[in-house]
């Protein structure tokens, strides 16, 4: 997998002096410029601040099994799309490294952890789940859009110590 460097990504700069950082993943099949378009439709505005960073990256083309490997921007493949299905680990795994990389840029700006949350929407969530829940506890938190996790996930399996809860609303029957 290529190291974050080589993830394309776009970036809403802060107004004032940058102290904390967003990193928001795109779900399946989007792009980081994609995701970035879609809130700033929602939102009649970019998701702008005045000291902090927000950081959309693209996730690479692989192939992509529930499509019958074709190529797709995912963070990570699936063995089939359902909730019961185990998890591609080898993928996840992969991408929580190349993603860390990125958390790594942040930090050798001069951004602590603990000012950088991770999210996303869809799969951008579910792996900004993977990345905090089992290599990056000490961020400033995490959400997930519309997202999820498998009913077997290894996010279940850690013992949680700083992000204490997993609160995923994905529609109205989840209330």
């Amino acid at each position: 997998m290529a190291a974050s460097s080589s993830l394309s990504r776009c970036v809403v700069s802060p107004a004032g002096k940058h102290s904390a950082s967003v990193i928001f993943l795109h779900g399946s099949g989007d792009t980081g410029p994609g995701i970035k378009s879609w809130i700033r439709e929602i939102l009649k505005k970019d998701l702008a601040f005045s000291h902090i960073k927000v950081i959309f990256p693209t996730a690479p083309a692989r192939p992509y099994t529930p499509m019958m490997g074709g190529i797709s921007n995912v963070w990570f493949d699936r063995y089939k799309i359902s909730i019961d299905s185990p998890e591609h680990l080898d993928s996840v795994n992969s991408m929580c490294q190349v993603l860390t990389d990125l958390i790594k840029e942040e930090t050798a700006a001069g951004i602590a952890k603990n000012r950088i949350l991770l999210g996303g929407f869809s799969m951008g969530g579910a792996m900004a789940m993977h990345l905090a829940y089992r290599y990056h506890r000490d961020v400033a938190g995490v959400f997930a859009l519309s997202s999820f996790l498998n009913e077997n996930s290894v996010v279940y399996k850690v013992q949680f110590y700083v992000l204490k809860w997993i609160v995923s609303v994905a529609g109205g029957v989840d209330l």
